[in-house]
This record gives C-alpha cells, structure tokens and sequence, in this order.
C-alpha cells in the first residue's frame, strides 16, 4: 500500500495497482514496482509501513482501525489501544426488561466464557463418540466394555470438567489468552495451561 503526500500530508491512499496524475503527468502504475523509493518518494509516494505493536489476537481482543501519518520522510499506518473482548456474558436490565427487549437476568451478549466452555463440551462429545459404539453394544448385547474404553471415557470427562473449571475461574480475557496460550517446554514439548482433552492412541 502506498499513499500520496502533498505539502506534509496524506491526500490518498493508492493500491498500487494502478496509475495516477501528478501535476498534470501520468505516471502508470509500473512505478511501484520499477522506481526506487526516492524516485516515489520525489513525486510524492510513500510506500505505507504499518505498525502492528498495539495489534492482538483478534480471538481475544477488538483491534482499531488503522490511522495514517506522515512524519521523519515515512508514512506510518498504526493501531491505537485494543479492547478486550467481554470475557462474561451481558445479562439484560430491568430497564432493557421495561424496554422489551429482553427479560432481566438472561444472556443478552454470550461472553467469551460461555463460548469456550461450549466448544470445550462439544470437543468431549466428538471424542466420546468415537466410543459410544462399545456402551451401545454394552446395553444391547450385554457385551463387556474393555477396561481401557471405560478408563479413558472417564478421562475425557475428568479432564473435561477440569478444562470448564479453568475456563470459569479465569479472571479476565487477558486470563483466558494465557490458558490457551502454547509455550515450549524444557522437554522440547510444547503445551498451554488448560491442558488438552486425552484421545485414544
């Protein structure tokens, strides 16, 4: 991306993917590929360096619009400060009640609790699945269940409610980033705190 600067500041943003007139000349878009940058530079182009230090995990944060500026001979495309998004659920006012929009006390915005928990809860059911065979048999056939299945069904739901603790306790979004997040460990593994739902080898 490259914009246009006249008399210190920015006039339009260019894509680059076509020409433009300056002062009465046409120049075709061949000079964002084949001038120098000072050549850009001397008919008032500037290639757009963006600036991604205040950018976060969109899972986890509302990031702003970029805003441009003009300065030290470089156009800068910059974020402003994240906000994190709602880490519990919105409930409904009286007022929202009076209102008629909804009833006080019920989810109005799921929070990103709700959400994780519930992905957490249909990962365990996917991995059960896969199993569920040997409990219908069971019930059908009066087949024993291997001990193995029956060890890791437990397992999965143990480790389940453990995850859905974790989740619940966290304190803020922040908190849930950290959960999630994968780290390498000094055995050259690499993990994240919440920990992963068992799955038969």
């Amino acid at each position: 991306m490259f914009a246009l600067v006249e008399s210190g500041s920015i006039t339009k943003m260019l894509s680059g993917n076509r020409g433009i007139t300056i002062d009465g000349i046409q120049h075709p878009r061949a000079i964002y590929t084949l001038w120098t940058e000072a050549e850009r530079n001397a008919i008032g182009i500037y290639e757009v360096t963006i600036d991604t230090s205040k950018k976060k995990d969109e899972k986890w944060y509302t990031n702003t619009n970029i805003t441009y500026s003009f300065g030290s001979g470089k156009v800068t495309g910059s974020y402003g400060d994240a906000t994190a998004k709602p880490h519990a659920d919105t409930l409904y006012t009286s007022q929202d009640e009076t209102d008629g929009l909804g009833t006080e006390g019920d989810v109005k915005v799921e929070g990103l609790k709700t959400k994780l928990i519930r992905t957490v809860k249909s990962q365990a059911a996917g991995i059960l699945t896969k199993t569920d065979w040997y409990v219908i048999r069971k019930t059908e056939e009066d087949t024993a269940i291997p001990s193995a299945i029956t060890t890791h069904r437990r397992a999965v739901r143990s480790k389940q409610a453990a995850m859905e603790t974790s989740i619940t306790n966290a304190s803020d979004t922040p908190a849930l980033e950290t959960l999630y997040t994968y780290t390498e460990q000094e055995d050259g593994s690499v993990t994240r705190p919440l920990g992963e739902l068992p799955t038969l080898e």
